[in-house]
C-alpha cells in the first residue's frame, strides 16, 4: 500500500520556503527546475517486522504515530509525516552492492532537539550508532536501524556561513565530530522532555546507485534539481533552492549496480512541490525525456534508473487553506 500524508499535517518547513524566491545556482532558467519552496515527504520503506522496526523508530528517534492501516503506520514529529513503515513480507534484503537507500536524513531545528534524539537512540541501543560528522553546511550522527536502513540525524548551519566556490560548487567535507562532547555542549533537559513534540522534516535523502553521470542526467536534467557539489565520478549531491542537498547519489558501495530488485528496505520517496509550482514542468520535461512517469492518486510518479519510485505531489487545496 502507499501512504498520504493527513490533510492537517503540513511541513512547517515546506509552509516557510514558499515565500523564498528562487535563485539559480547553475545558471539554468528558473522555469527549467524544480521550485525553491519544494520539500521532502514521507519515506516509506518496506519490511518483514513492522512492530519491531516501528518500536525503534518510536523508541529511539522519539516518533510519534499519525496514521495505521493494519500493521503499516505513518511516524513523525508534531503532525509531520516523516517516515511510512509497510509490511512485506516474503522479501529479503538488498545484497551488498545493490542499489537502493544509504540514508534518510531527519533535519532539526535546534541543536538541542537534534542532541536530545541523538541521546535517546544512544542510550536506547548505543551498537546503532555509527558515527558523527561535521560537513561545514551542517552536522550529522548515523545510526542503522534493525532492518540495516541508514539514519542520518542532523542539524544545520546558517546558510551565510556556507562557503560557494568560483566553480559553483558548494564547500561540503566530512570532518570528526565528537559525539560525547557535542551532548555535553547541547543537551539540555528540556529538550529531552520535548522529544516527541519537537519539530522536525526529512530534509533529504541519499542513495546508492550505479553511476553518478547517469544520476545526473536523471535528477538534474530530467527532473530539474540543481547539482550542488560532486566528488568525481563517486558521489553527487542536487538541492533546489540553494539547499547544500535535498537528495545525494553515490556509487562508494554500488558501482555498476542496475536496477533494484523488489527487496526490503526504500519503498518510495515524495517530493512536495508548492501548490501550482513546477509539477506540470516537472511532467513535460520528464515527457520530453521519454521517462516513463504516470499520474496517480498519489501524485506524478516516476522511477529513476535505478527502479526507486519518487512521488511528486502538490499538498492539498483544504490543508492550505486550513493551515494560512
Amino acid at each position: 500500500m502507499s501512504f498520504t500524508a493527513p490533510d492537517a499535517a503540513i511541513d512547517p518547513v515546506a509552509l516557510r520556503r514558499r515565500s523564498v524566491q528562487h535563485q539559480p545556482i547553475s545558471g539554468r532558467p528558473a522555469a527549467d527546475l524544480l521550485p525553491a519552496g519544494l520539500s521532502l515527504g514521507i519515506v516509506t520503506l518496506k519490511s518483514d517486522n513492522v512492530a519491531r522496526l516501528r518500536a525503534y523508530y518510536e523508541q529511539a528517534l522519539g516518533l510519534v504515530a499519525i496514521a495505521e492501516d493494519g500493521p503499516n503506520v505513518v511516524l513523525g514529529r508534531s503532525g509531520v509525516p516523516l517516515v511510512g513503515i509497510e509490511e512485506a513480507r516474503g522479501l529479503t534484503l538488498p545484497a551488498d552492492g545493490e542499489a537502493g537507500l544509504y540514508h534518510v536524513a531527519i533535519l532539526f531545528e535546534e541543536a538541542a532537539d537534534l542532541a536530545a534524539t541523538v541521546y535517546s537512540a544512544v542510550r536506547l541501543d548505543p551498537t546503532r550508532f555509527v558515527g558523527s560528522s561535521d560537513h561545514l553546511v551542517s552536522e550529522a550522527f548515523y545510526f542503522q536501524d534493525p532492518d540495516n536502513n541508514g539514519i542520518e540525524l542532523y542539524v544545520d548551519r546558517p546558510r551565510d556561513r556556507w562557503q560557494w566556490g568560483l566553480d559553483g560548487q558548494l564547500a561540503m567535507t566530512t570532518l570528526y565530530l565528537p559525539w560525547d562532547r557535542y551532548l555535553d555542549t547541547h543537551l539540555i533537559e528540556e529538550a529531552v522532555n520535548r522529544l516527541t513534540t519537537a519539530p522536525a522534516s526529512v530534509g533529504h535523502v541519499h542513495l546508492q546507485v550505479g553511476d553518478v553521470h547517469a544520476s545526473e542526467d536523471f535528477y538534474v536534467r530530467e527532473l530539474g534539481f540543481e547539482k550542488t557539489t560532486a566528488l568525481g565520478t563517486m558521489a553527487l549531491f542536487v538541492s533546489a533552492g540553494g539547499y547544500h542537498h535535498h537528495m545525494a547519489m553515490n556509487t562508494w558501495n554500488s558501482t555498476g549496480a542496475g536496477p533494484r530488485r523488489n527487496t526490503l528496505g526504500l519503498g518510495s520517496l515524495e517530493i512536495t512541490l508548492p501548490r501550482g509550482e513546477g509539477l506540470e514542468s516537472a511532467a513535460d520535461r520528464l515527457k520530453s525525456a521519454s521517462r516513463p512517469a504516470q499520474r496517480t492518486d498519489r501524485g506524478l510518479e516516476v522511477r529513476d534508473p535505478w527502479n526507486t519510485l519518487l512521488v511528486l505531489s502538490e499538498p492539498e487545496v483544504e490543508a492550505e487553506a486550513e493551515a494560512n
